[in-house]
């Protein structure tokens, strides 16, 4: 490896070190891959590591038996491609951040005749567009109750008609569609939306009074909506009323840290008063960098898309690759980014509230959900906290209609957006597994890597798991869990099974009454219920489609052979003539064609 590193070009890329299995350690950016890479190292009179690094990259690279290196066109290229092959492989001594998300905002285009809030996470084009936010949590709420408390139009399409709707009987527009009104008459109920989006505290006032009436009414129900929707509004701002007494705008991220755990905090100042704030937890390894924190995080917040709202970025700490990122930005913004870590004055005072807030945020004992999450931690040596969690499960009847499902477990639920389903074409338990997990590897460039997958199945399953994952050179969590066999029957029975957990060269059977084996069992048999579900769908029209095609003279046999070749029916629909003729011959061919086009007819 010593020759290569002196050879390395003297150009901007990225570089990954590798351990002798081949798993990625450590993915890094470099403006000059030479003078970078050499910068860990002392090359005479033998490779080591330099003393003057910190600890933990000591340690990465007396893990380190491999370099690899891509060269791209420019630093910019190289921040991309860094951030996404992290997103993509997890190595292990990166900060391992989900993406963030994109946080929205409400505008009002002041151009039109009768102007109309919404909420919108793109640049909408107008000279008079305002936006507001962006808003962690409440926007939907706030805008709601703008149209439940003002007479606006209340959609779009409403302009376009000729007569008042049912929203004019309800009193809860005006109804310029039909009656002539002054924009000078409705314009002052969009200038009171601004003043309460602005100042929430004016519109959640006006949200108790109508919960009272409610109340008094005796319409529970309706009452108890309004008060859900002022507790998600409340949420949107920390408690701290903060003025700085001028029209700047700012987004603070601050992050702090205690032995287990860290806090990032997001504080979105607009026109010198707090619009928003959000806050994540990471877990702290001893791979953990804050400078990297601080680089993830901002790069993951904004994404690839320009903001609506444009605001200078204020850290509470400074972080090695500050220059990279406020370059990134600049050309995501198309315009000069600023990052600063201010020193003294309001600014600074603004970051000291973020880092105490952050501080006291961390000092908040671990949600139950959680605190299970961090005993499995220990239980498993897990690299990190099972914070999002996939399982996989397959399902088949005497070979037919075999089909995988993947759940997904994340922040104390399921996430059944993040469900997905797989036909399968492996005969066996062992096949189908590889089929769907490499699929699952094949995916990570499009949605990345969770923190933890859970098998249905064995030891066997799981090694299975781990060597497919290292052959991408990906380091993330596997446990498998298999059923207790009583009497060589697997043993399923509610409330009492013990499943057999296994895990890096262990296995555990905990005691049915064990919190740890219970949550496992619940995530496995969701991704059974899942599993079996879609295999009932699969088999059902699988059945249906086999008696259509048998009627045109089509044998079971022959569909079996075209099912196992093609996997779906659809599939079938949609072959070429050679080669159904190659598999059942030129007559059965054509009546399965001739089927299909009539059916579509």
């Amino acid at each position: 490896m010593i020759d290569q590193i002196r050879s390395l070009p003297h150009q901007p890329g990225i570089y990954q070190y590798l351990d002798e299995k081949g798993r990625i350690l450590y993915i890094g950016k470099a403006k000059n891959l030479s003078k970078r890479v050499k910068s860990y190292f002392n090359l005479t009179p033998n490779l080591s590591p330099k003393t003057t690094l910190s600890l933990r990259i000591q340690k990465m690279l007396s893990e380190t038996a491999k370099l690899h290196y891509i060269i791209v066109e420019n630093e910019h290229d190289a921040l991309i491609l860094e951030n996404s092959l992290i997103k993509q492989l997890k190595p292990k001594y990166n900060i391992l951040l989900r993406d963030d998300k994109t946080y929205p905002y409400l505008y009002v285009d002041l151009d039109e005749t009768y102007p109309r809030f919404e909420l919108t996470r793109k640049i909408i084009k107008g000279k008079s567009v305002r936006y507001f936010g962006p808003f962690s949590v409440g926007a939907r709420d706030i805008l709601d109750s703008l149209y439940e408390l003002l007479r606006l139009v209340q959609k779009k399409s409403c302009l376009k008609g000729k007569k008042g709707c049912l929203f004019y009987q309800m009193q809860q527009c005006l109804a310029p569609c039909e009656f002539p009104l002054p924009r000078e008459s409705y314009l002052p109920m969009v200038m009171q939306g601004i003043e309460w989006i602005k100042n929430k505290e004016l519109l959640i006032q006006q949200l108790r009074t109508k919960m009272e009436f409610y109340s008094e009414s005796l319409r529970f129900e309706e009452a108890l909506t309004l008060r859900d929707r002022i507790e998600r509004i409340s949420k949107s701002e920390i408690s701290s009323q903060i003025d700085l007494a001028s029209t700047e705008n700012y987004d603070l991220f601050a992050i702090a840290q205690n032995e287990t755990r860290g806090c990032i905090l997001r504080l979105f100042i607009r026109e010198g008063k707090v619009a928003s704030s959000t806050h994540d937890f990471l877990p702290i390894t001893s791979y953990f960098s804050r400078d990297e924190a601080y680089e993830r995080t901002l790069i993951g917040f904004y994404g690839t898309e320009k903001p609506p709202i444009i605001a200078t970025i204020l850290t509470a700490h400074s972080f090695e690759s500050s220059e990279w990122v406020q370059e990134h930005l600049s050309t995501l913004f198309g315009k000069k980014a600023y990052i600063e870590t201010p020193q003294r004055g309001s600014k600074k005072e603004l970051t000291d509230l973020a880092l105490t807030n952050a501080q006291e945020l961390l000092k908040a004992p671990l949600p139950s959900k959680e605190l299970l999450l961090d005993h499995i931690q220990d239980l498993f040596s897990l690299t990190s906290l099972p914070r999002r969690i996939e399982v996989f499960d397959n399902s088949h009847q005497g070979g037919s209609a075999t089909v995988g499902a993947m759940i997904v477990y994340e922040n104390g639920t399921f996430d059944k957006k993040g469900y997905r389903t797989f036909h399968l074409h492996a005969h066996d338990e062992y096949g189908q597994m590889k089929e769907m997990l490499t699929r699952r590897i094949d995916g990570f460039i499009k949605n990345p890597p969770p923190d933890l997958w859970v098998l249905d199945g064995g030891a066997t399953l799981r090694s299975l798991a781990v060597e497919l994952l290292n052959s991408h050179g990906i380091d993330l969590d596997v446990i498998a869990i298999s059923k207790e066999k009583i009497d060589a029957k697997s043993h399923r029975a509610k409330g009492s099974a013990r499943d057999i957990l296994h895990g890096i060269d262990t296995a555990f059977q905990l005691e049915s009454s064990d919190k740890r084996l219970q949550f496992l069992q619940m995530l496995r048999d969701e991704a059974h219920r899942s599993a079996i579900s879609f295999h009932r769908k699969t088999k059902l029209k699988r059945d249906q489609e086999s008696k259509l095609l048998k009627i045109h003279g089509i044998s079971q046999p022959k569909i079996y052979k075209l099912i196992e070749y093609f996997g779906t029916f659809e599939a079938i629909a949609q072959s070429d003539f050679e080669t159904l003729s190659d598999l059942i011959g030129p007559r059965d061919a054509k009546n399965i064609q001739n089927y299909y086009r009539s059916s579509s007819v």
